[in-house]
Protein backbone atom coordinates (compact mmCIF):
# COMPACT_ATOMS: atom_id res chain seq x y z
CA UNK A 1 0.00 0.00 0.00
CA UNK A 2 1.20 3.55 -0.56
CA UNK A 3 -0.03 7.05 0.11
CA UNK A 4 -2.83 7.64 -2.42
CA UNK A 5 -2.56 11.41 -2.05
CA UNK A 6 1.15 11.75 -2.82
CA UNK A 7 2.48 12.94 -6.14
CA UNK A 8 4.06 10.15 -8.15
CA UNK A 9 7.43 10.47 -9.88
CA UNK A 10 7.68 10.02 -13.66
CA UNK A 11 7.72 6.35 -14.62
CA UNK A 12 6.05 5.14 -11.44
CA UNK A 13 2.52 3.88 -10.75
CA UNK A 14 1.85 3.29 -14.42
CA UNK A 15 -1.77 2.37 -13.86
CA UNK A 16 -2.64 5.84 -12.63
CA UNK A 17 0.16 8.10 -13.80
CA UNK A 18 0.51 10.92 -11.30
CA UNK A 19 -2.59 9.81 -9.36
CA UNK A 20 -4.96 12.41 -10.79
CA UNK A 21 -7.83 11.87 -8.40
CA UNK A 22 -8.87 14.23 -5.63
CA UNK A 23 -9.54 12.84 -2.17
CA UNK A 24 -11.94 14.82 -0.02
CA UNK A 25 -12.30 14.67 3.74
CA UNK A 26 -9.42 12.27 4.30
CA UNK A 27 -9.79 10.42 7.54
CA UNK A 28 -13.53 11.03 7.88
CA UNK A 29 -15.20 8.00 9.31
CA UNK A 30 -11.99 6.03 9.73
CA UNK A 31 -12.14 3.87 12.82
CA UNK A 32 -9.77 1.39 14.39
CA UNK A 33 -11.27 -2.07 14.85
CA UNK A 34 -10.60 -4.32 17.79
CA UNK A 35 -11.73 -7.63 16.31
CA UNK A 36 -10.51 -9.71 13.40
CA UNK A 37 -13.33 -10.06 10.88
CA UNK A 38 -13.81 -13.39 9.09
CA UNK A 39 -14.80 -13.58 5.44
CA UNK A 40 -17.04 -16.26 4.02
CA UNK A 41 -15.50 -17.88 0.97
CA UNK A 42 -17.14 -19.40 -2.10
CA UNK A 43 -17.49 -23.10 -2.64
CA UNK A 44 -14.11 -24.75 -2.92
CA UNK A 45 -12.24 -22.08 -0.98
CA UNK A 46 -11.47 -22.33 2.70
CA UNK A 47 -11.23 -19.04 4.60
CA UNK A 48 -10.23 -19.08 8.24
CA UNK A 49 -11.16 -16.57 10.92
CA UNK A 50 -8.55 -18.04 13.26
CA UNK A 51 -6.02 -15.46 14.39
CA UNK A 52 -3.25 -18.05 14.91
CA UNK A 53 -1.63 -20.83 12.90
CA UNK A 54 0.79 -23.44 14.19
CA UNK A 55 3.76 -24.36 11.98
CA UNK A 56 5.68 -27.05 13.83
CA UNK A 57 7.00 -25.36 16.94
CA UNK A 58 6.30 -21.88 15.54
CA UNK A 59 3.13 -19.92 16.21
CA UNK A 60 2.05 -17.38 13.58
CA UNK A 61 -0.23 -14.76 15.12
CA UNK A 62 -2.29 -12.22 13.18
CA UNK A 63 -2.28 -8.78 14.78
CA UNK A 64 -4.94 -6.31 13.66
CA UNK A 65 -3.55 -2.79 13.85
CA UNK A 66 -6.43 -0.92 12.17
CA UNK A 67 -9.43 -1.18 9.86
CA UNK A 68 -11.15 1.39 7.70
CA UNK A 69 -11.90 2.69 4.20
CA UNK A 70 -9.29 3.55 1.62
CA UNK A 71 -9.82 7.10 0.32
CA UNK A 72 -10.76 5.93 -3.17
CA UNK A 73 -13.16 3.53 -4.89
CA UNK A 74 -12.02 -0.01 -5.58
CA UNK A 75 -12.70 0.49 -9.28
CA UNK A 76 -10.16 3.33 -9.39
CA UNK A 77 -7.46 1.23 -7.79
CA UNK A 78 -8.00 -1.88 -9.97
CA UNK A 79 -9.27 -0.43 -13.25
CA UNK A 80 -8.63 -3.52 -15.39
CA UNK A 81 -10.67 -5.93 -13.22
CA UNK A 82 -13.68 -7.48 -14.96
CA UNK A 83 -17.19 -7.98 -13.63
CA UNK A 84 -16.34 -11.65 -13.10
CA UNK A 85 -13.24 -10.66 -11.13
CA UNK A 86 -15.30 -8.40 -8.88
CA UNK A 87 -17.93 -11.10 -8.32
CA UNK A 88 -15.24 -13.55 -7.24
CA UNK A 89 -13.61 -10.92 -5.01
CA UNK A 90 -16.94 -10.17 -3.28
CA UNK A 91 -17.33 -13.85 -2.49
CA UNK A 92 -13.83 -14.00 -0.99
CA UNK A 93 -13.91 -10.76 1.02
CA UNK A 94 -17.36 -9.15 1.08
CA UNK A 95 -16.35 -6.68 3.80
CA UNK A 96 -13.97 -5.00 1.33
CA UNK A 97 -16.93 -3.51 -0.54
CA UNK A 98 -18.35 -0.62 1.44
CA UNK A 99 -21.81 0.84 0.97
CA UNK A 100 -20.02 4.18 0.56
CA UNK A 101 -18.41 2.95 -2.66
CA UNK A 102 -14.96 2.85 -1.15
CA UNK A 103 -12.58 -0.03 -0.68
CA UNK A 104 -12.53 -1.15 2.96
CA UNK A 105 -9.50 -2.97 4.29
CA UNK A 106 -7.72 -4.24 7.38
CA UNK A 107 -4.12 -3.52 8.29
CA UNK A 108 -2.54 -6.70 9.65
CA UNK A 109 0.89 -7.34 11.09
CA UNK A 110 2.12 -10.83 12.00
CA UNK A 111 4.12 -12.22 14.90
CA UNK A 112 6.05 -15.47 14.62
CA UNK A 113 6.69 -16.80 18.12
CA UNK A 114 9.43 -19.39 18.62
CA UNK A 115 9.42 -22.05 21.37
CA UNK A 116 11.87 -19.90 23.34
CA UNK A 117 9.24 -17.16 23.56
CA UNK A 118 11.22 -14.82 21.31
CA UNK A 119 9.25 -13.20 18.52
CA UNK A 120 9.73 -12.04 14.95
CA UNK A 121 7.32 -9.27 13.95
CA UNK A 122 6.47 -8.85 10.27
CA UNK A 123 5.53 -5.23 9.54
CA UNK A 124 4.55 -2.62 12.09
CA UNK A 125 1.27 -1.17 10.89
CA UNK A 126 -0.13 2.34 10.49
CA UNK A 127 1.32 3.61 13.75
CA UNK A 128 0.19 6.29 16.20
CA UNK A 129 -1.45 9.62 15.52
CA UNK A 130 1.07 11.73 13.65
CA UNK A 131 2.75 8.78 11.94
CA UNK A 132 3.53 8.98 8.20
CA UNK A 133 0.26 7.19 7.37
CA UNK A 134 -1.86 9.75 9.25
CA UNK A 135 -2.89 11.62 6.10
CA UNK A 136 -4.94 8.73 4.75
CA UNK A 137 -4.93 5.65 7.02
CA UNK A 138 -7.03 5.00 10.17
CA UNK A 139 -4.57 6.12 12.83
CA UNK A 140 -3.94 5.62 15.65
CA UNK A 141 -3.44 1.91 15.20
CA UNK A 142 -3.75 -0.60 18.00
CA UNK A 143 -0.66 -2.77 17.49
CA UNK A 144 0.71 -2.29 21.04
CA UNK A 145 -2.63 -3.46 22.43
CA UNK A 146 -2.78 -6.38 19.97
CA UNK A 147 0.70 -7.49 21.03
CA UNK A 148 -0.28 -7.33 24.69
CA UNK A 149 -3.42 -9.36 23.99
CA UNK A 150 -1.19 -12.00 22.39
CA UNK A 151 1.07 -12.04 25.44
CA UNK A 152 3.96 -10.36 23.62
CA UNK A 153 6.03 -7.63 25.27
CA UNK A 154 8.20 -5.22 23.28
CA UNK A 155 11.27 -6.87 24.77
CA UNK A 156 10.20 -10.28 23.41
CA UNK A 157 10.66 -9.04 19.84
CA UNK A 158 14.19 -9.66 18.59
CA UNK A 159 13.52 -9.21 14.87
CA UNK A 160 11.24 -6.91 12.87
CA UNK A 161 10.93 -7.74 9.17
CA UNK A 162 9.62 -4.83 7.11
CA UNK A 163 8.13 -6.17 3.90
CA UNK A 164 8.55 -2.71 2.37
CA UNK A 165 8.81 0.93 3.37
CA UNK A 166 5.29 2.19 2.73
CA UNK A 167 3.89 4.22 5.58
CA UNK A 168 1.14 1.77 6.59
CA UNK A 169 3.72 -1.01 7.15
CA UNK A 170 6.29 0.88 9.26
CA UNK A 171 4.19 3.06 11.58
CA UNK A 172 5.10 1.43 14.91
CA UNK A 173 8.74 0.72 14.01
CA UNK A 174 9.84 3.76 15.99
CA UNK A 175 8.21 6.18 18.37
CA UNK A 176 7.50 9.82 17.47
CA UNK A 177 10.94 10.74 18.85
CA UNK A 178 12.68 8.18 16.64
CA UNK A 179 13.37 5.68 19.43
CA UNK A 180 12.96 2.08 18.20
CA UNK A 181 9.72 0.65 19.57
CA UNK A 182 11.38 -2.75 19.95
CA UNK A 183 14.67 -1.97 21.68
CA UNK A 184 16.19 -5.46 21.43
CA UNK A 185 15.28 -6.04 17.78
CA UNK A 186 17.11 -5.91 14.49
CA UNK A 187 15.00 -4.44 11.69
CA UNK A 188 15.40 -6.35 8.42
CA UNK A 189 14.69 -4.77 5.03
CA UNK A 190 15.92 -5.37 1.50
CA UNK A 191 18.83 -3.13 0.54
CA UNK A 192 17.14 -2.27 -2.77
CA UNK A 193 14.21 -0.81 -0.82
CA UNK A 194 16.49 1.43 1.23
CA UNK A 195 18.54 2.50 -1.77
CA UNK A 196 15.39 3.39 -3.71
CA UNK A 197 13.90 5.40 -0.87
CA UNK A 198 17.18 7.24 -0.27
CA UNK A 199 16.78 8.82 -3.69
CA UNK A 200 13.36 10.27 -2.87
CA UNK A 201 13.70 13.75 -1.36
CA UNK A 202 9.97 13.85 -0.58
CA UNK A 203 9.95 10.66 1.51
CA UNK A 204 8.46 11.14 4.94
CA UNK A 205 9.23 7.52 5.83
CA UNK A 206 12.96 8.11 5.34
CA UNK A 207 13.15 10.74 8.05
CA UNK A 208 10.59 9.16 10.35
CA UNK A 209 11.77 5.53 10.24
CA UNK A 210 14.88 4.83 8.20
CA UNK A 211 17.20 7.54 9.52
CA UNK A 212 16.49 6.75 13.20
CA UNK A 213 17.06 3.03 12.61
CA UNK A 214 20.30 3.71 10.75
CA UNK A 215 21.42 6.10 13.47
CA UNK A 216 20.82 3.56 16.23
CA UNK A 217 22.43 0.73 14.25
CA UNK A 218 19.20 -1.25 14.22
CA UNK A 219 18.58 -1.43 10.47
CA UNK A 220 19.89 -4.64 8.91
CA UNK A 221 19.87 -4.55 5.11
CA UNK A 222 19.85 -7.80 3.15
CA UNK A 223 20.09 -8.50 -0.55
CA UNK A 224 18.06 -11.42 -1.81
CA UNK A 225 16.72 -14.35 0.23
CA UNK A 226 17.63 -14.30 3.91
CA UNK A 227 17.29 -17.10 6.46
CA UNK A 228 15.65 -15.92 9.68
CA UNK A 229 15.48 -17.48 13.17
CA UNK A 230 13.23 -20.54 13.30
CA UNK A 231 12.28 -23.33 15.71
CA UNK A 232 13.87 -26.67 16.50
CA UNK A 233 11.62 -29.14 14.71
CA UNK A 234 12.85 -28.66 11.16
CA UNK A 235 11.06 -25.35 10.66
CA UNK A 236 12.45 -22.81 8.23
CA UNK A 237 11.77 -19.07 8.03
CA UNK A 238 12.91 -17.12 4.99
CA UNK A 239 12.58 -13.56 3.77
CA UNK A 240 12.28 -13.71 -0.03
CA UNK A 241 12.25 -10.84 -2.54
CA UNK A 242 8.84 -10.31 -4.15
CA UNK A 243 9.33 -7.02 -6.00
CA UNK A 244 6.83 -5.03 -7.99
CA UNK A 245 4.64 -3.36 -5.41
CA UNK A 246 7.91 -1.64 -4.51
CA UNK A 247 11.37 -2.26 -5.88
CA UNK A 248 12.57 -3.99 -2.72
CA UNK A 249 9.39 -5.65 -1.50
CA UNK A 250 9.86 -8.97 0.36
CA UNK A 251 7.57 -11.65 1.76
CA UNK A 252 8.19 -14.17 4.56
CA UNK A 253 7.89 -17.95 4.26
CA UNK A 254 7.23 -19.85 7.48
CA UNK A 255 7.72 -23.49 6.56
CA UNK A 256 7.44 -26.54 8.79
CA UNK A 257 6.53 -30.22 8.73
CA UNK A 258 3.16 -30.47 6.97
CA UNK A 259 2.37 -26.74 7.10
CA UNK A 260 3.48 -23.52 5.47
CA UNK A 261 2.33 -19.94 6.02
CA UNK A 262 3.30 -17.25 3.52
CA UNK A 263 3.19 -13.74 4.94
CA UNK A 264 2.55 -11.88 1.72
CA UNK A 265 2.97 -8.20 2.55
CA UNK A 266 1.49 -6.27 -0.37
CA UNK A 267 2.10 -8.82 -3.11
CA UNK A 268 -1.70 -8.83 -3.17
CA UNK A 269 -3.65 -6.03 -1.54
CA UNK A 270 -7.25 -6.90 -2.43
CA UNK A 271 -9.24 -10.08 -2.92
CA UNK A 272 -9.61 -9.24 -6.61
CA UNK A 273 -5.90 -10.06 -6.99
CA UNK A 274 -6.49 -13.41 -5.33
CA UNK A 275 -9.38 -14.07 -7.71
CA UNK A 276 -7.20 -13.07 -10.69
CA UNK A 277 -3.46 -12.54 -10.04
CA UNK A 278 -3.15 -10.62 -13.33
CA UNK A 279 -5.25 -7.74 -12.00
CA UNK A 280 -2.91 -4.81 -11.38
CA UNK A 281 -3.08 -2.35 -8.51
CA UNK A 282 -2.87 1.24 -9.72
CA UNK A 283 -0.20 2.23 -7.19
CA UNK A 284 2.26 -0.59 -7.82
CA UNK A 285 5.73 0.68 -8.71
CA UNK A 286 6.07 -1.86 -11.55
CA UNK A 287 2.87 -3.67 -12.47
CA UNK A 288 4.45 -6.34 -14.68
CA UNK A 289 6.99 -7.26 -12.01
CA UNK A 290 4.25 -7.24 -9.38
CA UNK A 291 2.16 -9.63 -11.49
CA UNK A 292 5.10 -11.99 -11.83
CA UNK A 293 5.75 -11.95 -8.08
CA UNK A 294 2.06 -12.55 -7.36
CA UNK A 295 1.81 -15.46 -9.78
CA UNK A 296 4.98 -17.04 -8.42
CA UNK A 297 3.91 -16.73 -4.79
CA UNK A 298 0.42 -18.09 -5.47
CA UNK A 299 1.83 -21.00 -7.49
CA UNK A 300 4.02 -21.89 -4.53
CA UNK A 301 1.06 -21.63 -2.15
CA UNK A 302 -1.09 -23.89 -4.34
CA UNK A 303 1.71 -26.41 -4.86
CA UNK A 304 2.48 -26.67 -1.15
CA UNK A 305 -1.10 -26.19 0.11
CA UNK A 306 0.16 -23.17 2.02
CA UNK A 307 -1.90 -20.61 3.87
CA UNK A 308 -1.59 -16.95 2.91
CA UNK A 309 -1.25 -14.43 5.74
CA UNK A 310 -2.44 -11.23 4.08
CA UNK A 311 -1.95 -7.62 5.07
CA UNK A 312 -5.24 -6.11 3.91
CA UNK A 313 -7.93 -8.76 3.48
CA UNK A 314 -10.39 -9.00 6.35
CA UNK A 315 -9.64 -12.66 6.99
CA UNK A 316 -5.99 -12.75 8.00
CA UNK A 317 -5.42 -16.35 6.87
CA UNK A 318 -6.73 -17.56 3.50
CA UNK A 319 -6.00 -20.44 1.16
CA UNK A 320 -5.09 -19.52 -2.43
CA UNK A 321 -7.60 -19.83 -5.21
CA UNK A 322 -8.45 -23.34 -6.37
Amino acid sequence: MSDPTASGRPGQHRGIGRRPFVVAALGAGLTAAAQVTASAGPSGRRVSSAARRQVGGLEVIALLDASGPFPAAWTQMFPDATDADWAAARAIDPAAFGDDGRWHLDFHCYAVRRPSGRVMLVDSGVGPAGSPAAGWAPVPGRLPRALAEAGIAAGDVDLVVLTHLHEDHVGWAVGPDGTPMFPDARYVVQRDEVDHLAGDPESVVWGYVVEPLLRTGRLHQVRGPARLPAGRRGERVLAVPTPGHTVGHQSVLVDGPGEEVIITGDVLVHAVQLADPDVAYALEDDQETARASRRSLLRRAERRNAVLATAHLHAPFVHPRR
